[in-house]
Parts: C-alpha cells; structure tokens; sequence
C-alpha cells in the first residue's frame, strides 16, 4: 500500500532540480530540496512519537519549512492540524485539548505563552524564516524516508470551523478528499508543470494549502510563495507569474495602484477568487482594468471545492458557475424536497470531495452529513436556467470576512458578559475590501451604558483579530419576530450602507 495523497503529490518530484517555491527575494528552493526536507521532518515526528493517525497542530507563520512539515506529517501517516495565526492561546488551547496532538508546533515567540495552551505534552517552534527548535532537531536526521502506507479513506487533516454555539467543530478530511478535489481542479483550471502561481494566502486555511499548493505540487508548477499579501510587492512580482490565486481582498486592493494595468497583468492566463464573495462591481472593474475575468468558485472546509466558473465559457459575475466534476449538487426546500431550478433553498454536496465528518462530535456529523453523503452546507442558493449556482445568502448567519468564517454565537457570547450590555447580535454587511465587516448591535441593559471601544477592546486577547467587530452600535432594544426571534437580516439590511465609500 503507498502512501496516497504523499506519494501523487510529491513522489514524481525526488531528485527533481525544478522550482517548487520562488522566495520573494528571489531565492529559489527546488522540488528536490523540499522532498528531502520533508523525509527529514518525518523521521523527526516519528522520533518524537508521532504514530500514524495521531495529529501535529501547527500554529506557524508561511514558510517554505512550514509547507515542508504539512508534507512532512502526511509523509509520516500523521494528520495535519494547521492553526490560524491568528488565534489567541485561549482558542489554540481548546484546539489542543480536544484534538489530542501528539506534538505541537508554534512561532517561536507563542512559546512564551505555551502555559496557556500546553502546559504538559511535547511543544516545538518554528520560525517565519525557518529557525526554530523543529529545525535545529531535524539537521540530526537523515532526508530519506519510505512513507506511511496511507489509503484513500485515512485522515490526511483535520481543520477546525467555528461552530454556531460558539464551539468549533475539526472536519476531517481524508487522503481520498483532499487528493481527488486537486486532481478535479488541475483538470478544470488547466495547471501544468509550466505554470507558476503566484501565492500570497496563509497555509492554515482550505484556499491556500488545499485547493493553492496541493494542486501546483501535483501538477508540478512552481508558487512564488509569499509570506502575506502586500499590493506593491504583488505588482512587483506579477510579470513572473501566469496564475493567481486570491480572496477578493487582493483585488480591491490591486485596483486601488495606479500601477496595476493591462500591460502589468498580460502575461497572466488565470485569476481566481473565493473564500469570500465577490462583488460584481469588483468584477466589472478588474475586467475593465485588465481585460481578464476573475474566475470565482464555491468550497469550504467541509468540502474543498465544489463548484467553479467554467475555465472556457462565460465566468458569469455574481455566480460560482457550476458543479465540478464528480460533484454532485441540489437546492433542498425547508421540508427536505429537491427545489426546481431557479428557486432558493439549501445548498447540499456530495462526492469524494466531502469530507469525512466532524472530529469526536457523531451528533454534529449526523445532523449533517447524511448517510447517502449529502452534505449540508448552509448556504443559500439557487441554480438558474443556464445551470449557474448563485450563493445568495447564508444559512446560521455565518459570515465570511476576508475569507475566514466567523459564527456570530462564538463573538456573541464574550460581548454578552460586558458591563452594560444587555444582549448583542452580531452580523456581516458589506465592506469594499473584507466581502463582509463584523458589526456587533448591543442592546442597553440597566444601569452603565455599553461603550463601544471597551467591547472592542475586551475583545482583542479573546479573539483572532478577524473575528472582532469594525462597529459596535448601540441600541435600545434588538428587533424581534412574533416568536422573540431576533430578526438579523432586518439589522443587515438596515445597516447595508455602513461601510459604502
């Protein structure tokens, strides 16, 4: 038995001199060179006690090491835990205590603070320019390494997504899940060996490891490999690349250059967003701007990608095309009855990109990922006549900003506790470069008056700054239905504007 998602990944690749990853400064690392790093990396999990199935959560800044120890772990029959950086120790200890790693990996400047995320267990560090106690140890270990024989259902990963009770649920994605959506999309979106992506995402999210490096690696391309997204630097690096991947935050931003023209982005075969919606007026623009239309597709950690523009054909704005290849796709009614096209209801997904269930919680699984593998997403949408898949709304008030989720429950819930705050709703209206902007309305209680900063405030060690309210408003009392429901999409539409210009 081979090692599957490892060995399709990485196996053509030993002895290989081609890039794999081109540094901002240059530097260039070979596919060669990240192969032996990796068969290093493994045999120094596997020294530390990591035993195939156990898990190694990773809270790390963007590095070529850090993409070698995600490579590393699967390698090793391990299951990746990628962190967002984010995170507060708060959060990070929850993720540990109920994931049960095997060995934590975190920024050198987090172990400071690893009292209040690991007191007991094996902790080691790894820097953003690949420094750090993991490296130091790996230098004594040899760089081959025969991988774990892994088969397609084994858990290859698990990432963590906020819960609407404010408790964050592991999906489990296996070695079949991640593997076969890379192969769909090498197919759909064209990669080659030629290609070279341009890469400014984090690696703790679906986009940027999953769907961005997992199908460069496969298809054997290379990725200029970005510690973040900085527009000048973006515009200075463009002309080597033919592809990019961004969230729509990376296109508001590049319209807003002077510098960033036609001629700038001509070399460029293929621009894609997601994570986020993106607003059809960013759309217009950039074609406007470039000439290129913005290919925009439909995933989430649950499912990496499920839908996609068409490469050839009409990217229709305002939609995220069509079902992928193998994938399956229905809008469901209130009573669990299939709607006809053009009408909104539930989104629902099956295939082999959907994953596995949700991490020691069979309750949340079953509830939605069904026995005949529908899964239900908790978008709104609708399908048109031409075929197109249009996201309308959310289902559990989720909101995406700058292409991480946020449940409101989780925000809720410490806004609760504040002095003068009777009850809050948070909610997601539109904003030029997020997508969305996290708005929390506060309902006075009796006696101090609420003050926004304070909350905004109590919120900075408690929560990933993403998470934390742009605006808190204060209000008498929040609107609700017949029912005492507290009616969100009423506090949506009434504050739609907030953010315009």
């Amino acid at each position: 038995m081979s090692n599957m998602l490892f060995d399709a990944l990485m196996d053509q690749h030993a002895g290989s001199a081609r890039d794999c990853l081109i540094l901002g400064d240059g530097t260039r690392i070979s596919y060669d060179e990240i192969y032996r790093l990796s068969g290093r990396l493994a045999n120094l999990l596997l020294a530390e006690g990591v035993s195939p199935g156990d898990r190694v959560a990773v809270q790390a800044e963007k590095s070529p090491q850090a993409l070698a120890l995600y490579l590393a772990a699967i390698r090793a029959g391990a299951v990746f835990l990628p962190l967002n950086t984010a995170y507060t120790p708060a959060e990070i200890a929850y993720f540990v205590e109920d994931s049960e790693p095997a060995l934590v990996v975190c920024d050198p400047a987090r172990e400071a603070r690893r009292a209040e995320f690991r007191p007991q267990g094996k902790l080691l560090t790894l820097g953003a320019d690949g420094t750090g106690s993991l490296m130091d140890a790996a230098a004594a270990y040899r760089d081959d390494h025969a991988p774990v024989a892994r088969s397609g259902g084994d858990l290859a990963a698990i990432l963590y997504t906020s819960g609407t009770t404010g408790r964050s649920k592991g999906a489990m994605l296996s070695h079949d899940n991640l593997l076969s959506n890379a192969r769909t999309l090498v197919d759909a979106w064209r990669f080659s060996a030629d290609d070279v992506l341009l890469h400014a995402l984090p690696i703790f999210h679906t986009h940027g490891l999953f769907v961005a490096s997992n199908v460069l690696m496969l298809a054997g391309g290379a990725m200029i490999w970005l510690p973040k997204f900085d527009a000048a630097q973006v515009v200075g690096l463009l002309p080597q690349a033919s592809s990019m991947m961004g969230v729509p935050t990376f296109y508001t931003r590049l319209l807003d250059r002077d510098d960033f023209t036609r001629d700038l982005a001509a070399g460029i075969r293929l621009f894609t967003s997601g994570s986020a919606p993106l607003l059809a007026e960013t759309h217009r623009e950039f074609e406007a701007r470039t000439g290129h239309r913005i290919l925009e597709r439909y995933g989430m950690t649950e499912t990496n990608m499920s839908t996609s523009n068409p490469y050839e054909g009409e990217r229709r704005a305002g939609t995220v095309g069509f079902p992928l290849p193998g994938v399956d796709l229905r809008i469901m009614g209130e009573d669990g009855v299939e709607l006809p096209q053009g009408e909104i209801g539930m989104i629902e997904v099956r295939g082999s990109n959907v994953f596995q269930g949700y991490w020691r919680m069979p309750e949340k699984t079953a509830e939605e990922l069904g026995a005949d593998g529908w899964f239900k997403t908790g978008d709104l949408g609708l399908i048109d006549a031409d075929g197109y898949v249009t996201i309308v709304g959310r289902g559990k008030d989720l909101i995406i900003s700058g292409g991480f989720n946020i449940y409101p429950k989780e925000v809720e819930l410490l806004i609760d506790e504040m002095p003068g705050v009777l009850e809050s709703a948070v909610i997601g209206v539109p904003h030029p470069d997020f997508g969305e902007g996290v708005v929390a309305i506060v309902a006075r209680g009796r006696g101090t008056e609420p003050d926004p900063q304070a909350i905004i405030g109590g919120l900075a060690d408690r929560l990933a700054k993403f998470k934390q309210p742009k605006k808190v408003i204060v209000v008498d009392e929040l609107p609700r239905n017949a029912m005492g429901k507290v009616q969100k999409a009423e506090l949506r539409a009434r504050h739609e504007g907030l953010f315009a210009g």
